[in-house]
């Protein structure tokens, strides 16, 4: 808001309506984006899969490796393919401008056990939303997806209707999952928390190109911005739950491979399942071995 506003020379005000204000569920609020009855709307992936349900390839498990990997990945062509089918799919309508985080990165958590391999998930009740893909992956690893509603997680933990639920730290610590026996919790980092920020074309393509540049250079700070955030919240939040008596574990290299190889089925489902799924997930994933190939390359440069 201050960077475009200041940026345009007072040429764009930026007015922000928190909430519902202007509509609650992600379908209707990209519905006002379309018609024009918002400029822009942030989404997470489950909130705009309804419109696009390819944007869930964000939530498929392991397929970048970390911070460093995700923001190379997220600000370069992946994001402009994205927004490329996204634009078809609307009749030019609506325009993903850039891709942020939102919480960091989803874990397991649980109340029973340290969860080191696959296997030990084996029989774990975990908590999903009511999506295919999130109760697809949780199957895959051999636990039993269980879809709660959010409101009701911290009983549900409680009660033992559920065992465990895949969270950024943030929430779980926001929510005090801890004093509801969440004790275990192992940073496969499975999927990035990814916001979505979606703009009225119809709006953006009549500003001068001048002002388009100042909007699109907007977008890019406030994706550093939100790249930020849940790493600092995320330092203290650990903190937090190790000094609340929480079990930490990071896998190894191998622990984390022999995730990934149990996750591949969720690949091809995704593929065959969902209308976009093979042509975003192959676009993700050369966006991903070309962040490789980029990082890898510097950091072998970097310790010579």
């Amino acid at each position: 808001k201050n960077y475009v506003e200041s940026a345009s020379n007072g040429k764009i005000a930026v007015e922000l309506f928190i909430g519902t204000q202007l509509c609650s569920k992600g379908a209707e609020c990209l519905q006002g984006v379309a018609d024009g009855s918002i400029d822009v709307y942030i989404s997470t992936s489950g909130g705009a899969a309804g419109i696009f349900p390819y944007v869930q390839v964000l939530d498929l498990p392991y397929l970048m490796a970390d911070d460093r990997f995700a923001e190379d990945v997220l600000s370069g062509d992946f994001t402009r393919k994205v927004r490329e089918m996204a634009l078809s799919d609307s009749g030019g309508k609506i325009r993903l401008m850039t891709i942020g985080n939102t919480g960091g990165w989803r874990n397991f958590a649980n109340t029973k056990r340290r969860v080191a391999k696959p296997e030990d998930l084996a029989g774990l009740k975990i908590r999903t939303v009511v999506a295919d893909l999130p109760q697809e992956l949780v199957k895959a690893l051999g636990a039993s997806p269980t879809p709660i509603p959010w409101p009701e997680l911290f009983t549900s933990l409680q009660t033992g209707v559920v065992e465990g639920s895949k969270n950024g730290i943030t929430d779980i610590m926001g929510m005090k999952f801890p004093d509801a026996g969440l004790k275990y919790l192992t940073l496969d980092g499975h999927a990035y928390m990814g916001a979505l920020w979606w703009m009225s074309n119809d709006k953006f393509m009549a500003m001068p190109e001048d002002l388009r540049r100042v909007v699109v250079d907007g977008f890019a700070e406030l994706q550093q911005a939100t790249f930020a955030s849940p790493k600092r919240k995320s330092i203290k939040a650990y903190e937090d739950f190790v000094a609340a008596g929480g079990d930490l574990y990071v896998p190894t290299p191998e622990e984390k491979a022999a995730f990934k190889k149990a996750a591949e089925p969720v690949y091809e489902w995704f593929k065959s399942n969902v209308k976009g799924g093979e042509e975003v997930f192959n676009a993700l994933n050369e966006a991903v071995a070309s962040a490789e190939a980029e990082i890898n390359a510097a950091r072998d440069a970097d310790i010579r």
